[in-house]
């Protein structure tokens, strides 16, 4: 008999009944019960319709059922995953493996959604079945392969941090400890990028002024996942939490940009590009004041940038000067600022090979001009000079090698000094 059929007054008897029977898991590995698999998951909808449809329908008795099925039918050992320590991570190169118990487990998940959003659940009830240990377990799911369930996982354990208030502290512990092994032992992990979306929303709601473990969380955990290899399925998420501690709080802008400086791509464009994205993006929030603090170390970096030969690195760094904001930070500390960018940008002039860079270069260097003409000549005066002490010190690198090949060869050593000694 299903629960729409039977009488009012035995419905909560049979939809508790339904609930245990669903607590039966079975092998979708296999193509075995195919009947009794497809019962269960006739049964799963029919719980979730009533649940839409009834009001009251969650009791003490009713909430630990209903916790311990779906406890039975989500928490499992996740498919162990080989991941090549070399390859190239790339979220979009090939589609995820799906799993194949999902047409059940959606529903469970969609009846644990419905659960958890009930105003019929009272948290300070609820609390004695959804406590630490399964919180901890729901974590874990996060690696999940499957998007779809980690998709449901970031919806239900964010409804979980709102409405349980006691929870939430030892959520965010588990997300440190979590994020901590992903940065100092395993490297990967599947659900990094819905945790952060988790985060960017909490980080929105933490008060004013904030307190001392928040500042923790970002200087020891969330800017360490910088150097994480698989950075780029998880950057856009990475990127708006640190653009929301620098709006709760433009002083921690200095820690965020010294921290990028710190953890800087040398070998990997692409990061390298993801990393100058956030840094136009942090920069659009910083103060004068927390910029000046920062200034020197960030624009030695970004004059390398401007000469990468790498266009890509090249073109996205000479877009900061679009930005209306950057340029107005820059000119009002052009005195520092200028000297440290001009000489890069008068080399790129002369010997990009990339069209693009090439105009981007010019309208940069013009745009140096129109501000402070006097200050330009200076500078570009001392990067001349420069430009050509490097000359010489490439042609005596060159006659040192020349003498060390004829040492070598009328002496037959075999040692090797390739720099000019100084």
């Amino acid at each position: 008999m299903t629960l729409r059929e039977a009488p009012a007054s035995e419905r909560p008897a049979l939809f508790l009944k339904k609930l245990r029977m669903c607590c039966v898991v079975y092998d979708f590995s296999k193509q075995t019960n195919v009947k009794e698999k497809e019962a269960k998951r006739q049964t799963l909808l029919e719980i979730v319709e009533y649940v839409n449809n009834t009001r009251n329908c969650f009791n003490e008795t009713v909430m630990a059922d209903a916790v311990n099925m779906v406890s039975a039918n989500i928490f499992r050992t996740l498919p162990p995953v080989y991941r090549n320590p070399n390859a190239i991570f790339d979220p979009e190169e090939e589609d995820p493996p799906l799993d194949s118990a999902w047409p059940h487990l959606q529903v469970v998940y969609e009846f644990f959604l419905r659960f958890v959003v009930s105003n019929d659940v009272d948290p300070k009830v609820a609390r004695r079945f959804i406590d630490q240990g399964f919180v901890l377990l729901l974590l874990d799911l996060f690696d999940s392969e499957d998007p779809r369930e980690r998709d449901y996982l970031k919806t239900i354990l964010h409804r979980i941090y709102g409405k349980f208030m006691t929870l939430r502290s030892i959520i965010r512990r588990a997300m440190q400890q979590l994020f901590f092994k992903i940065i100092y032992e395993c490297d990967s992990h599947n659900g990094v990028a819905e945790l952060l979306e988790i985060l960017g929303s909490i980080i929105n709601g933490f008060a004013l002024p904030l307190k001392d473990e928040h500042k923790i969380f970002l200087e020891k955990f969330l800017i360490p996942l910088h150097k994480v290899r698989t950075l780029n399925s998880f950057h856009q998420q990475l990127s708006y939490c640190m653009a929301q501690y620098v709006e709760k709080d433009p002083k921690l802008a200095p820690m965020i940009l010294s921290g990028a400086l710190r953890l800087w791509p040398m070998t990997s464009t692409p990061k390298e590009v993801v990393f100058l994205n956030e840094v136009e993006e942090i920069l659009e929030l910083t103060q004068p004041p927390e910029f000046q603090l920062v200034m020197t170390p960030l624009f030695k970096r970004i004059a390398k940038c401007i000469r990468s030969p790498h266009f890509q690195v090249a073109e996205r760094v000479l877009f900061l000067w679009n930005n209306d904001y950057i340029v107005k930070l820059i000119n009002m500390n052009r005195k520092v600022l200028f000297p440290l960018v001009v000489g890069a940008l008068y080399i790129n002039s002369k010997s990009h090979w990339n069209s693009t860079v090439h105009g981007l270069t010019y309208n940069v260097l013009k745009l140096l001009m129109e501000a402070d003409p006097n200050l330009f000549d200076e500078c570009s005066a001392a990067s001349s000079d420069a430009r050509a002490d490097g000359r010489d010190d490439d042609e005596r690198q060159k006659r040192w090698l020349a003498i060390c090949e004829q040492y070598k060869a009328r002496t037959g050593s075999t040692f090797s000094l390739s720099a000019f000694p100084r």
